[in-house]
């Protein structure tokens, strides 16, 4: 029930072992001999200051140009060196693949008398798509997609069936990229349609609802060699007519006066609406219009305006819609509103709670709503009319996803999870409030052997922030500890279970997930505390949380590793930059380092909302003070460093992290290694084998364990 957004990361992430003692600690080594980094004479004057960018050749793109394609080979073949000579990587590699190796299940979604979800038996480098006739029928293989690429980076995306489940539409992802290739298969025999669809990311799969059809958007087609790295613009929103080409699909609404906006398009449950929900950014400020799909002749008509707020459609009876949204409630309501009136007005039916609602959906005549109570998920169940009816026991401290339902079936679905358990699904009886298990994967660790604890600490102003620490019951004293976070783009985490984060507290390893400003954990505010203007509340509160760690006895100065993908990757350029003496180690993963030309490429025009925009002074006076690349600080002695990026990644290009490490390599930081780690066939996130996964994670595990003194040994 947590909102995607487009820059955000979809990370991956026992016997008594001995923590670090002082003896395994950490020696110094003689500075490493880096790729020689040709420098160009190419400086930028904006609102008076001039700004010297003399690596720009490193945003080109490695398919197109040899040079970038040289300069990466010879990254890797230093890195590749430097990681082979790591004891710990073999160790993590072979436990890593342990651990990955168990049954994982995705949500079932039903339609007709069929159910779909998808499943890994463990070590397969994609989920395969799955349906049964029935709830307990024999269970058949829909697509596998491990046999699309003989590199295993080819994925099955994005997947809906059709009302009926006679159809399936789905979407194909190379190489990690955001575009995707559109098909359609009919589901009874497995026989893939001639129907293909192009230039489509970002984007909504939504059936009419007697299954001639759906709907998607989809951008212009880009220019030959431009697509990995051209603004994404104008996209629009179409319907598809099964067994028509592309070329004849319908035009269903556009904005050709603003380019920038983003159009995303859904049917309603009984198939009698499409809502087009608008925005220009990451932010959740909509626009909404409707479309009538009952009139032929109707067009569509916008019913909320301004992009100012968020509205997300929970469902509807009739013209009766009702919505989640932060109009008047920074942690959001719910209001409903009847659509078929000339001019609809929003009447309240659930206030704003003093927890974060999350996300809201109709299943079996109820409204069932996720809350976000201190970054911890409660299901909470309504009826239509605003009566709390009771909540949704779970298993305990953790994240749920779902439901997946149907307004008139008392049948739903959900998944949970937390930092000892892995995700299992749960089939939901909304009638009689029974919850069954559907699948519960097994893996090979003893969960009681790990404790979870939620604290607080304070930041630099003294906002109370939360923390997750989570590291085996008999670790005690001070350990090798990994801190993450995110913080931006109002996107929240909470408890999660992730293999690799066991790998590491196997071995004696803490794992911290802080709560930063930046995410939306509590609502609008704590959004607004960590973006824009107040972006240095986010490196503040990591820095405090560091801090922290280290007076509380978690982990000593010498044993804090930090790691953040995405946004995170800009959060752990920028604390290193402010506090390179806090940190053992840091390991920033595809990040935005280029603060002040973010909004040229692909996606990056829309994290304007977030960071501002550099092209207005005032903003960009911030994005200079913090921007890793143009604030590495020589003279000063740096964290070990290992940058990871990937070649395919059209989302935050890879010369953010090609010229930030151009830079580290270049400035006089101190003799710790500062190196890059680049993925080829692999993209943002999505998408990624799990042999790439593993290899990954063993390498940064290792990074982190030499330079923490976390002692690895073989798991018994």
């Amino acid at each position: 029930m947590r909102r995607a957004s487009i820059l955000a990361l979809p990370l991956l992430f026992v016997s008594p072992i001995a923590v670090a003692s002082p003896e395994s600690a950490p020696t110094m080594t003689a500075p490493l001999s880096y790729p020689d980094t040709r420098r160009v004479d190419v400086v930028d004057e904006a609102f008076g200051e001039k700004v010297a960018d003399p690596y720009r050749w490193l945003e080109n793109d490695v398919r197109n140009d040899k040079e970038v394609a040289e300069w990466v080979a010879a990254q890797n073949k230093v890195t590749d060196a430097y990681l082979d000579t790591l004891p710990g990587r073999d160790i993590f590699k072979a436990r890593i693949k342990q651990l990955f190796d168990y049954e994982r299940f995705g949500l079932p979604t039903r339609k007709g008398s069929r159910y779909f979800y998808s499943h890994n038996t463990g070590l397969q480098n994609q989920n395969v798509l799955w349906v049964r006739d029935s709830l307990d029928g024999a269970a058949r293989v829909l697509i596998d997609p491990n046999g699309w690429a003989k590199d295993g980076a080819t994925a099955l995306s994005e997947w809906v069936p059709s009302e009926d489940g006679k159809l399936l539409v789905y979407g194909i992802q190379d190489g990690g990229s955001d575009w995707r290739t559109v098909r359609v298969m009919d589901v009874a025999t497995g026989k893939t349609l001639g129907d293909e669809l192009k230039w489509i990311k970002f984007s909504a799969l939504s059936w009419a609802k007697d299954g001639s059809g759906f709907y998607y958007s989809r951008f212009p087609a880009v220019r030959e060699g431009e697509a990995f790295q051209a603004l994404n613009e104008n996209q629009a929103v179409y319907f598809h007519r099964i067994g028509t080409s592309q070329d004849q699909d319908k035009l269903i609404y556009a904005t050709p006066d603003h380019p920038r906006r983003g159009h995303f398009a859904q049917v309603t449950d009984d198939g009698n609406w499409l809502v087009i929900t608008t925005t220009e950014g990451t932010d959740n400020r909509y626009e909404i219009t409707i479309l009538n799909l009952k009139d032929a002749a109707a067009k569509p008509r916008t019913i909320i305006k301004g992009l100012e707020n968020e509205w997300s459609l929970a469902g509807n009876i009739g013209s009766k819609f009702f919505w989640t949204t932060d109009k008047g409630a920074s942690r959001k309501k719910v209001v409903t509103m009847d659509v078929a009136a000339a001019n609809p007005v929003a009447t309240d039916l659930i206030g704003e709670d003093k927890a974060t609602m999350e996300g809201a959906g109709i299943a079996g005549g109820q409204l069932l709503i996720n809350y976000l109570v201190d970054a911890k998920d409660e299901l909470r169940r309504y009826s239509l009319d605003g009566k709390l009816l009771g909540k949704v026991e779970t298993p305990g401290i953790g994240s749920v996803a779902g439901f997946t339902g149907d307004p008139d079936e008392s049948e739903a679905f959900y998944a949970f999870t937390s930092f000892n358990t892995p995700t299992t699904i749960y089939r939901y009886d909304i009638k009689t409030g029974k919850a069954t298990e559907w699948a519960k994967p097994k893996v090979a660790f003893d969960p009681t052997k790990y404790a979870v604890e939620q604290r607080f600490f304070s930041s630099k102003d003294g906002t109370k922030v939360p923390m997750f620490v989570v590291k085996r019951k008999d670790v005690t004293g001070p350990a090798p500890t990994l801190l993450w976070a995110y913080g931006g783009f109002n996107i929240s985490y909470g408890p999660a279970f992730s293999a690799a984060r066991l790998a590491w507290m196997e071995q004696g390893g803490v794992f911290v997930l802080a709560n930063i400003r930046g995410g939306g954990e509590y609502g609008k505010a704590w959004h607004d505390g960590g973006r824009l203007k107040n972006k240095q509340n986010v490196f503040d509160d990591f820095i405090a949380a560091g801090e922290y760690l280290i007076a509380e006895g978690i982990t000593k100065k010498d044993g804090l590793a930090i790691q953040g993908g995405s946004n995170g990757g800009l959060l752990v350029g920028a604390v290193v930059n402010q506090r390179p003496d806090l940190f053992a180690a840091a390991m920033p993963a595809v990040g935005v380092m280029d603060m002040l030309r973010f909004d040229r490429w692909t996606a990056g025009r829309y994290w304007v909302d977030d960071y501002g925009y550099p092209s207005k002074e005032a903003d960009w006076k911030i994005l200079r003070s913090y921007s890793p690349y143009h604030n590495i600080q020589s003279g000063k002695t740096y964290p070990a460093i290992l940058a990871t990026t990937a070649d395919t990644d059209d989302r935050v290009v890879p010369g953010h992290t090609f010229k930030y490490t151009a830079a580290l390599q270049a400035a006089d930081i101190g003799p710790k290694p500062h190196l890059v780690r680049i993925e080829t066939r692999a993209g943002h996130g999505s998408g990624k084998p799990t042999d790439k996964i593993i290899e990954e994670t063993s390498d940064l595990w290792a990074f982190a364990a030499k330079w923490t003194g976390l002692d690895v040994k073989p798991v018994q």
